[in-house]
């Protein structure tokens, strides 16, 4: 893979920033942008215009959205948001990395998605192109109304609804196909041969001799790759509206081919809602969500990566084993790695995935006392995901004894069945109060809420048995359940699960504002959950901010450039209850070990966790301050804040016998949010526009467990004063030319070490190579992030296209850097080895007899640097009097290429990586994020 260099775009990106970045919504006409001050935002539980607000609020119009070929509209947000970091997976069904200003737990970081009211993990059920609007919420003032949900951050979607005017019908529908942008440079044939047989040179062993059996150049990416996946998406939405009455339906399906064979993925949505208006104070309205998924059968390119490519991947030899998938060498890989492409072909469609996600939905409103509203909502969330699995039996061609053997050396087929069932009750009655008392707005809402959770599971898998007269499991979907004829009720097992889970809450808010220019915003909210010990079950969260809209002030009416200016700051106290665990306060047994009872070994049970009576959830103190700006007759607007969170009372889990958990530790994330946009019209018939937004981020650890405490997370460290997540390792000062380098540098207590291997920097002084040496060598963390669009419309012809790029974080290489354990592939860049003083400061020999060279080290950092063409659109918007006539609204035609290209310094399919909270960032040579060419129409009648 060839990586250019990123000054360049970098530049044009800082140059660009300099004169008019940013911007998070785009308008359509240079009119609205006075509109956009008082254009209505969804905030918890309610509404506001934007002026009315202290908080940070970006907003995504649904047409953003709606024609990108994605299956999760959160995929689509990248580089529109500042602050809001989404790290993309291309694997169809999988789901992104999304994280608002930072990292600040050691636990889960997803936001909370707020969709139409109701609470959801996640947003995969929707279909893009029923989304009107999402607004993302990042400041305390925003967020306490969600109390111990509001750490992360939220997002809030609002879907389409019916609208007044006679009966509508769009259709839209697109057609795609993905290719590779990048993919990771390995070694061919002859290149292993060579640093293979360096190896075991190296080790004092004979070169291998077996290469005249396995002399092909197979390149594993491309036997096991899918070209020319195809996506397509085809919706259909009716609309119809009176005043008294407002329906909407559609109806979704999105296909999708992964970037590995037989990777499929469906998914079809329905949705439907309907607002009735009773009388003039009385109003009702219910609605339905619907979602049905066929997830694929996910496979992974590591194997693909590892696999000797001296390997031809099927036996071509005439005989007897003609045809059969040929196993890896003996002595290369075999007992590790399986032939790539018989994992891939030979288990195709053996798995059976599916999601099922059911949501109605109600609500009654009416007004009274000419100043209240009341309104009373009812959610239901049902969500279930169930499979089947089948493990075929066929066998393998073994080149150096020309004999046949079992693939995985399994003899017998066996099935594997679950499915995980979710039951979710939330309703909230809401009291809302407005009035105007002279140069005095007041909005008052108070809320109490309630959520029923209940979670069941149930997963089991079950052998064939070669004494069963049936004989083995078919390879049919018919047989693949734990009661079939065909299973060995010997070898069945079965595990169960069931959780349940109340939260109730009770909460308000206030907006108030002098004169329209001096404001007050305040949330209190107070939440009690049952995962919690009884006793400490409550805790309450707030958030107050306030702002000044400096232009209204008489000493700024001679400023005419300008023509909005607000200053705005909060600070606020909110919840994190993301947690994997239901029961804190209580004990929870699990299966472990065994025990004696009248002469006869029995299961035993033991404590999972001791239970926490004192525990409580995380704490985040937060504060932003800033303003929001419009000048040159609103052409330029301008925005900026600066943020600061802080998590107190970290929930950790601690090792003991058994596992205690404890709220100790703090972490801090810090930063600033630029956002601007310009937008124009050079005479009558062309308009254009500019956007973009930047945000710089540092995280720190202000506090462990206690003093001195380091938790380790693969090569990742959580300890004091550092990073959250950084790299921990080595530093490599060069590589030892010869034993006399060796005898002149400390020496090492890590291992033995010859001329050819690293040479470790002896950090702490004391003389020795030693584990005290290790130190930070990266963080994951960018030091900015930005994006930027930049788009214009003449005559109903309009180009637009998006840019997204990170800056300063490191990635940590986890794959290609040799191994002990088995031979594997080769990283192309090892081609560069020491073989000889002076050939190499940096590339170690080829050695793998012993781990030394294959420590965490900043050998493996690499620099996670990258700058996207996000997405590219061109088309057209027919003009009304030409299509007319075939009875037509409105007609667009376009096409569109997303991740048209991306500049990095990775070895890998791509340069974005996510992961926990402590362990993210790692480049195990990921999932491609595939350029996709489409084309597509929308046409409204």
């Amino acid at each position: 893979m060839k990586h250019s260099n990123l000054r360049f775009p970098c530049l044009i990106a800082a140059m660009y920033f300099g004169i008019s970045v940013s911007g998070q919504e785009v308008r359509q006409d240079t009119t609205l942008k006075e509109q956009k001050i008082e254009e209505v935002i969804v905030i918890g539980y309610g509404s506001a215009k934007k002026r009315d607000l202290t908080g940070t609020i970006a907003k995504v119009s649904g047409e953003e959205i709606n024609d990108k070929p994605a299956a999760n509209p959160v995929n689509s947000l990248q580089g529109k948001v500042a602050g809001l970091s989404i790290v993309n997976s291309g694997q169809p069904g999988s789901q992104a990395d999304v994280r608002i200003r930072g990292t600040v737990t050691i636990g889960q970081t997803q936001p909370v998605y707020i969709v139409d009211g109701v609470f959801a993990n996640n947003i995969d059920f929707l279909n893009p192109a029923d989304i009107e609007s999402m607004e993302i919420l990042k400041d305390p003032s925003s967020l306490a109304i969600f109390g111990n949900k509001g750490a992360n951050g939220a997002i809030i979607v609002t879907t389409k609804r019916g609208k007044t005017g006679r009966t509508t019908v769009n259709l839209s529908s697109s057609l795609g196909v993905k290719s590779m942008d990048n993919r990771p440079d390995i070694t061919n044939a002859e290149q292993f041969k060579i640093l293979y047989n360096e190896d075991l040179a190296n080790q004092g062993l004979p070169a291998y001799d077996k290469f005249n059996i396995f002399n092909a150049d197979t390149n594993w990416i491309d036997q096991i790759a899918k070209k020319g996946g195809i996506i397509s998406q085809h919706n259909v939405t009716i609309s119809n509206g009176s005043d008294k009455n407002r329906v909407s339906f559609s109806f979704g399906y999105h296909e999708e081919e992964g970037s590995i064979k037989f990777e499929d993925y469906s998914r079809m949505t329905l949705k439907f809602n309907d607002d009735l208006k009773i009388s003039d104070k009385l109003r009702a309205g219910f609605g339905l969500t619907g979602s049905y998924a066929k997830l694929p059968q996910l496979s992974g390119f590591s194997g693909a990566l590892n696999a000797t490519p001296v390997v031809s991947p099927i036996n071509m030899i005439p005989g007897e084993f003609y045809g059969l998938y040929n196993s890896l060498p003996q002595e290369i890989g075999a007992a590790q790695i399986a032939n790539p492409l018989a994992q891939v072909e030979g288990r195709r469609y053996t798995q059976l995935n599916r999601n099922l996600q059911f949501n109605p939905n109600m609500y009654v409103e009416f007004d009274f006392f000419n100043n209240f509203t009341f309104r009373s909502n009812f959610f239901v969330n049902y969500a279930s995901g169930f499979g089947r699995g089948y493990q075929p039996v066929f066998n393998i061609y073994i080149p150096e004894t020309n004999t046949k053997a079992l693939a995985d050396g399994q003899a017998l087929t066996s099935v594997s069945q679950y499915e995980n069932r979710l039951i979710e009750f939330q309703q909230n009655q809401l009291l809302t109060y407005k009035n105007k008392f002279g140069s005095h707005d007041l909005t008052l809402m108070a809320g109490f809420e309630t959520i029923s959770l209940d979670t069941n599971s149930m997963s089991g898998s079950a052998k064939g048995g070669l004494s069963n007269p049936l004989g083995q499991i078919p390879n049919n979907p018919r047989f693949w359940y734990l009661n079939s004829d065909f299973v060995d009720s010997t070898t069945k097992t079965l595990n169960t699960g069931q959780s349940k889970r109340r939260n109730v809450s009770y909460f308000g808010r206030a907006l108030y504002s002098f004169q329209n220019k001096y404001l007050l915003n305040a949330s209190l909210r107070r939440d009690g959950s049952s995962a919690l010990a009884p006793g400490n079950r409550f805790d309450t969260f707030w958030a107050v901010g306030g702002a000044w809209e400096v232009t209204k002030e008489s000493f700024m009416e001679n400023v005419t450039f300008l023509n909005y200016l607000k200053v705005k700051g909060s600070y606020g106290d909110l919840g994190n209850q993301n947690s994997f665990y239901n029961y804190f306060g209580y004990p929870v047994y699990v299966e472990g070990g065994t025990g004696v009872f009248n002469g006869n070994l029995y299961p035993a049970f033991i404590k999972e966790f001791e239970e926490a009576s004192d525990l409580k959830w995380e704490h985040l103190k937060s504060y932003e301050f800033g303003f929001e700006s419009m000048m040159l007759n609103r052409r330029l607007s301008l925005d900026a804040a600066y943020y600061n969170k802080q998590t107190q009372d970290l929930l950790n889990r601690v090792d003991g016998n058994p596992d205690y958990f404890l709220n100790a530790g703090s972490i801090e994330a810090k930063g600033f949010e630029f956002t601007a946009g310009w937008k124009d019209r050079i005479a009558e018939n062309f308009t254009y526009y500019f956007n973009g937004n930047l945000t710089t981020t540092k995280t720190e650890v202000l506090k462990t467990l206690n003093d001195g405490y380091i938790g380790y997370f693969g090569s990742s460290i959580y300890q004091q004063g550092s990073p959250i997540g950084s790299f921990y390792g080595y530093q490599v000062e060069g590589i030892y030319q010869s034993y006399a380098d060796i005898l002149g540098h400390a020496p090492s207590t890590i291992g033995d070490v010859a001329p050819g291997d690293f040479k470790y920097r002896d950090l702490n002084g004391d003389g020795k190579i030693s584990a005290d040496d290790r130190t930070i060598i990266g963080d994951p963390t960018p030091d900015f992030t930005y994006g930027f669009s930049l788009g214009g419309d003449y005559k109903g012809w309009f180009l637009n296209a998006d840019f997204y790029g990170v800056y300063g974080n490191e990635v940590y290489r986890s794959w290609g850097n040799g191994s002990s354990f088995a031979p594997f592939n080769y990283r192309e860049e090892r081609m560069d080895r020491w073989t000889g003083p002076g050939t190499s400061n940096w590339e170690p020999r080829s050695y793998t007899g012993s781990g030394y060279n294959a420590l965490p080290s900043d050998y493996m950092i690499e620099d996670g640097s990258f700058f996207r063409i996000r997405n590219v659109q061109a088309g057209y918007n027919f003009n009304k009097d030409l299509i007319s006539g075939l009875k037509l609204q409105a007609l667009k035609l376009y096409v569109n290429v997303q991740n048209l290209k991306t500049w990095d310094h990775v070895n890998s399919f791509t340069p974005e990586f996510g992961g926990s909270a402590v362990e993210y960032g790692y480049n195990n040579s990921g999932y491609p994020n595939p350029r996709i060419a489409s084309v597509g129409i929308n046409a409204t009648f």
